[in-house]
């Protein structure tokens, strides 16, 4: 017990020493931080994003949250750029450095660099006196008061800081173009996010097949439509219009009821006013409206009446849920 308590400890120390340090950051974002996305807003080109060992890591997170929230950006390794790869910064491309200490060799050797190309630079250090902090543009202050490691040495509370400044950059610059859920629909088509912001009802229940019976079909081949349409339910339609719902408990139900069915119809098991959603309506809400009837299966509609079913496997297929 002790062991695990000593272990709840530093994990909790470790949490406030990084916690403290973000929000600490509140007071020391300045006009330079607003002037830095001004700038990334207006320019032509795209953003690069550089740093070495941890930062660089970060860097790339930084990144991937831009491009996907319409900002062009691309990671170049501060080591690579030195050799070789410094040629992906264009001319109208802004570049933000990334380092704790803004005096490691390859930043030295970088940031001159750029600076003959005039690209503008915006440096994110703990350090604003450093080699980086006095050649950038626009310095947008790492402050920290220490490592969460209790050495001091491995990088944790200021990349933590790193990576909270690089994502206020990129929200900033979401709000300035004025980036909406459509926006970020386009740039996720395939993950489970952009999902629920694009995929429609109609878009699902088109994949399934299209059980239907009229009220006066048998109970035997009603059982016989379920089987065949493997969705574990059948609509019961007039004039193409849902008027009931069979599902697989209703049949388990009138079975175990011991009745003949022999002499039963569909209008005889099904449950009248079954739920339905519009063809046109998100996936996600009717996610929504099966949670709160606690229900597997709705009936898509459309103007011309019975358009299909939605299951709740195909929202779980889909990642909506």
């Amino acid at each position: 017990m002790e062991q695990e308590n000593k272990i709840l400890e530093v994990a909790k120390r470790t949490i406030r020493t990084e916690a403290q340090a973000v929000t600490d950051l509140v007071n020391g974002i300045d006009i330079a931080f607003a002037k830095a996305v001004l700038h990334i807003h207006n320019s032509q080109g795209r953003v690069i994003i550089t740093g070495i060992g941890k930062s660089a890591i970060i860097a790339q997170k930084i990144v991937a949250t831009m491009n996907s929230t319409g900002t062009p950006a691309i990671f170049m390794h501060a080591a690579d750029a030195i050799h070789g790869d410094l040629g992906i910064v264009q001319t109208n491309d802004v570049v933000i450095c990334i380092s704790k200490s803004g005096n490691t060799p390859e930043i030295k050797v970088l940031v001159p660099l750029i600076k003959n190309f005039k690209n503008k630079l915006i440096a994110i250090t703990s350090n604003k006196d450093s080699f980086l902090g006095i050649a950038a543009d626009y310095i947008l202050h790492a402050a920290i008061q220490e490592e969460a490691c209790p050495n001091g040495l491995a990088p944790t509370t200021s990349t933590t800081v790193q990576l909270v400044i690089g994502d206020a950059l990129a929200i900033s610059l979401l709000e300035l173009k004025g980036f909406t859920d459509k926006d970020f629909a386009r740039y996720h088509p395939g993950g489970a996010l952009g999902k629920k912001l694009y995929l429609r009802v109609q878009d699902l229940a088109e994949k399934n097949n299209k059980p239907q019976v009229l009220a006066s079909t048998s109970l035997r081949d009603v059982i016989v439509n379920i089987s065949e349409n493997m969705l574990g339910m059948t609509v019961v339609t007039a004039d193409n219009k849902a008027v009931g719902i069979i599902t697989d408990g209703d049949l388990r139900r009138m079975l175990s009821s011991g009745k003949n069915i022999d002499y039963l119809h569909a209008s005889d098991i099904m449950s009248g006013n079954p739920k339905t959603i519009k063809a046109s309506s998100m996936a996600v809400k009717a996610r929504e409206m099966m949670e709160e009837f606690n229900i597997s299966q709705l009936i898509s509609v459309d103007d011309k009446g019975y358009s299909g079913v939605v299951h709740i496997h195909d929202l779980i297929r889909e990642g909506i849920i």
